[in-house]
């Protein structure tokens, strides 16, 4: 039977790379990530290569290389992709590592040619083997093509995550690979293995030695690649939680009103909703998602005693939840770009709950949200991770796919050219009157540039000499 991985063109690629290794006298193998999900049946990502051959050699065997890491023994091979691109594959020199004093990398390394040496002082046993690509084509058997010096197989057919070695040394060299391992356990449906749990919970305090973009990164990789609400527990589990995103622990045990919110406190709803987000999310939805109540904590308020019927409200938890998260986001160095329209949703999470009594103009304002679909897609969850009542997400879906963009957004009829040409000088009150000109444009009460500053002049008054 046909390998059905041979036609993936990273695979032929790294497998090329495998054979001229190999043709002068050197050891080769696919190595880490790509070798357990060909054993778990999956198409890798990528295919990283091991070889005993140093850095200067792999170097001057390929046409064209870049040194991305040569100090670590990593070089990037690039090979035509017959498409005017290229494709790039990792192949990295087995190696012993020195120490770790930034845990984070090693401040030196020793080259080897010792396949077995190289393995022991990785991550995870699910991530130390070994595969033979020509093996595995012969045979068609991943398991058959397999090198595991570290029982990785066994591992992960047992559904472990278990650090190779001893695990307190393995995250004391990087602090990175305790959110590494959350990502796993949560991806793969893996139980974390004791004295790996515990060498995590006892190191968690150190994670802050990981740089924020590098947390961020991983964060956004639990959120967008399926499996979310247990990649989140594991953190809280783990203590993690409490030194990368703490302002999310303190959801906890705060309570709702169940009258809207009869699944439990605002951390349940939030694990409702992480358990919505699909593998492939975007990034901004899923971390809307995460956030969007962030505010709540801090705005908690009780029943009255003496109100009758008074409930729990969170007066204000949009506003304080938008600056928490302009706050969070700048810590974690999320661009400009992406901060935007994170903030946006939880700004505008709430406003769904008016969506019937809006004016005309108000909607379509509304509606035209820069990726509106997000906005949607994060009501559905809400909704749908609360009281279940989708009236108001159905009344906007339905709006939205109906309401062509030139009607949402029509070429204006007042502008500013306009507004000068009748006699008004621009000043303070200018974007005021563009905007009520453009409402009335919106609401369809006019149609021609003169009855639209018509409208200006009656609540402008007529432009001063």
């Amino acid at each position: 039977m046909r390998n059905q991985y041979i036609d993936n063109p990273k695979y032929r690629v790294a497998r090329e790379i495998v054979v001229a290794l190999r043709n002068t006298g050197h050891q080769a193998y696919f190595a880490g990530g790509c070798v357990r999900d060909l054993l778990l049946g999956v198409q890798p990502k990528d295919f990283d290569v091991a070889t005993s051959a140093t850095p200067d050699v792999v170097m001057g065997m390929f046409q064209k290389t870049y040194s991305v890491g040569a100090h670590f023994g990593v070089v990037l091979v690039c090979t035509p992709d017959g498409d005017g691109g290229e494709i790039a594959a990792e192949v990295a020199t087995f190696r012993h590592d020195g120490a770790y004093s930034d845990g984070r990398r090693p401040d030196a390394v020793r080259f080897s040619t010792d396949a077995r040496e190289d393995v022991l002082r990785r991550d995870f046993t699910i991530n130390g083997m070994l595969l033979d690509p020509v093996v595995f084509e012969e045979s068609g058997d991943a398991g058959a093509a397999t090198l595991d010096y570290v029982n990785g197989r066994e591992d992960l057919a047992t559904g472990i995550l278990r650090a190779i070695g001893e695990p307190a040394l393995r995250f004391a060299e990087d602090k990175l690979r305790m959110l590494r391992g959350m990502r796993f356990a949560a991806r793969l449906g893996l139980e974390i293995e004791p004295r790996t749990m515990a060498a995590i919970r006892a190191a968690a305090p150190e994670i802050g030695q990981v740089s924020c973009e590098r947390i961020r990164d991983e964060l956004t990789l639990m959120l967008t690649e399926g499996h979310t609400r247990r990649a989140f527990e594991l953190l809280d589990a783990t203590g993690l939680l409490a030194y990368v995103l703490p302002e999310a622990l303190r959801m906890k045990g705060v309570e709702q009103p169940p009258q809207f919110h009869p699944e439990g406190d605002v951390w349940v709803h939030t694990m409702l909703l992480l358990e919505k987000l699909q593998a492939g999310v975007s990034p901004t939805l899923a971390w809307g998602a995460l956030l969007h109540d962030i505010g709540k904590p801090a705005t908690f308020r009780p029943p009255d005693p003496k109100k009758p019927g008074d409930r729990i409200r969170f007066d204000g938890h949009v506003e304080v939840g938008v600056r928490m998260t302009e706050e969070i986001l700048g810590r974690l160095r999320f661009s400009n770009e992406d901060t935007e329209q994170i903030v946006a949703l939880v700004k505008n999470h709430m406003r769904f709950g008016d969506i019937l009594q809006m004016r005309e103009s108000t909607l379509k304002r509304f509606l035209r949200l820069p990726k509106f679909d997000e906005h949607l897609a994060l009501h559905w969850m809400d909704a749908s991770s609360a009281h279940g009542d989708l009236r108001l997400y159905e009344f906007a879906k339905e709006r939205y796919e109906a309401t062509p963009v030139e009607t949402m957004r029509p070429k204006l009829l007042v502008t500013g050219r306009d507004l000068i040409d009748a006699g008004y000088h621009p000043g303070p009150e200018f974007k005021a009157m563009l905007e009520t000109a453009e409402d009335a444009q919106l609401e369809g009460s006019v149609t021609t540039t003169e009855g639209g500053l018509a409208v200006v002049r009656q609540r402008f008054g007529a432009p001063s000499a």
